[in-house]
């Protein structure tokens, strides 16, 4: 697989305290990466970090094409509450430059369950299906890497099937995901969800394990300076454990 992101001896310190030492990994074009670790590790970090919202203290982030659009959904969603589900996702396409399409947008707002709700005010939505539309607001652009920070927050389990089957059509395309998730813990994400490598944040640094993919090895780079990286033998099941309940750094 290509690496769509690399990490060269990346670092972040927030005052006197270092959330990532000296970390080199590389992420995949058209796979799904899943980053799990403890609350408070640096998990929500590091995707802001390769998002441009958060500056490292030191080292690089390379990526394969400097013009590669970077889709992030994080704890904000970047709606405009007096703007309809309609008028948000026409807004973000001509604020990316792409052309306005009321077929897209409309053909979206199906693919996450509001078509119904195509002209209706986004703020009076629910907390679900606010996320649904921040996720439209993503997926509709079609970046080239999406970064999803606990995308699965206020969705019931149908919605978070979608979700499931929308992070598995940005990988086939060929774009980079980065998935942090709070669910990696129990035992119908382990089940239903294919990733290509599982990150655990732990020691200041990054640890490999084997992804749910049958046929595939990870085929990425991670290192861990605190500790040596560990054979990538554990399941998702088993490497998500680590994963705490909550709000990510």
């Amino acid at each position: 697989m290509t690496a769509a992101i690399t990490l060269k001896k990346l670092s972040k310190n927030f005052a006197s305290r270092a959330l990532f030492k000296n970390v080199t990994a590389s992420f995949a074009a058209g796979a799904v990466h899943l980053v799990v670790g403890r609350n408070g590790s640096g998990k929500s970090t590091l995707l802001r970090m390769i998002g441009g919202l958060v500056r490292p203290s030191s080292g690089e982030i390379v990526f394969a094409h400097e013009d590669v659009l970077i889709g992030y959904l994080g704890h904000a969603t970047f709606l405009y509450p007096n703007l309809t589900a309609r008028e948000n996702l026409l807004f973000w396409q001509r604020a990316y430059k792409q052309p306005a399409s009321e077929k897209d947008v409309l053909a979206m707002l199906a693919r996450v369950g509001l078509a119904p709700f195509a002209d209706t005010r986004a703020g009076v939505f629910s907390r679900g299906m606010t996320q649904r539309l921040s996720l439209a607001r993503v997926l509709l652009l079609q970046p080239g890497i999406c970064l999803f920070d606990e995308p699965e927050t206020g969705l019931d389990t149908a919605s978070r099937d979608m979700l499931h089957t929308e992070i598995a059509r940005a990988a086939q395309r060929g774009a980079c995901v980065l998935w942090v998730s709070h669910l990696a813990a129990r035992t119908e994400l382990a089940g239903t969800v294919p990733v290509d490598a599982v990150y655990e944040v732990k020691n200041k640094g990054l640890v490999l394990h084997k992804g749910t993919r049958a046929d595939k090895e990870p085929a990425h780079e991670a290192a861990c300076p605190a500790e040596p990286a560990k054979e990538p033998e554990q399941t998702l099941k088993e490497a998500a454990q680590v994963n705490g309940e909550g709000a990510s750094c």
